[in-house]
């Protein structure tokens, strides 16, 4: 099925001294790009999101770069902080492939540095508490996050070989006019971003080749 299937390229350069990937290193991710709606509809390139995902045996590193009409954030120093959902923020939903349907892990990013990580599990949640580092940096009309996801924030033995499940999805402004994108839509009549049933194949790969 189109866009049903996301590859994570193993980095294969030591990352910085924030411990995330130098800027040479995505360059072997595959981007993945959305701008619509959580139904398919209403495309809005000037709210674009590209996202690329790299992967090393300690860690998932994920990279959004969002165009915006507006930001609209916490006033508040960056770090964990629940119901960021709120505010501006993009998000990946992603689950192991052992895992039931109703059990995944929520990241989620903020233009201004503030971030969540969560488990859902049967649709009740509760903080995973990663040793998680991450970046974001507002450059003109985009603002551009970076995560580093531990590796035991998911599983406690990691196996490439693995097909995990995943989406991503972005929100942006206030309401009425709130615009909520996904990667793969969920088609509810309204936004509703926990529908494990759309979740696309997460796989892991030593090249694009």
């Amino acid at each position: 099925m189109k866009n049903s299937r996301i590859i994570a390229a193993r980095m294969i350069t030591p990352p910085d001294h924030e411990d995330l990937p130098l800027p040479v290193a995505w360059d072997q991710a595959q981007p993945v790009v959305f701008c619509s709606d959580w139904r398919g509809e209403n495309a809005d390139p000037q709210r674009e999101t590209e996202a690329r995902l790299l992967w090393s045996s300690d860690h998932l590193y994920l990279r959004f770069r969002c165009r915006y009409r507006e930001i609209y954030v916490n006033e508040r120093p960056g770090g964990r902080c629940d119901q960021l959902w709120l505010k501006d923020v993009a998000e990946i939903f992603i689950q192991r492939g052992t895992d039931p349907l109703r059990h995944y892990r929520e990241f989620e990013i903020s233009p201004n540095g503030d971030w969540l990580d969560l488990d859902i599990d049967a649709g009740q949640k509760s903080f995973i508490m990663c040793d998680l580092k991450s970046r974001v940096v507002l450059d003109g009309e985009k603002w551009v996050a970076e995560m580093a996801i531990p590796m035991d924030c998911f599983t406690p033995e990691f196996n490439s070989n693995e097909i995990w499940r995943m989406n991503l999805f972005r929100i942006e402004g206030h309401e009425p006019n709130r615009f909520y994108s996904a990667w793969r839509p969920t088609y509810t009549p309204h936004p509703n971003f926990h529908v494990p049933e759309q979740f696309g194949e997460l796989l892991f790969a030593s090249s694009l080749g």
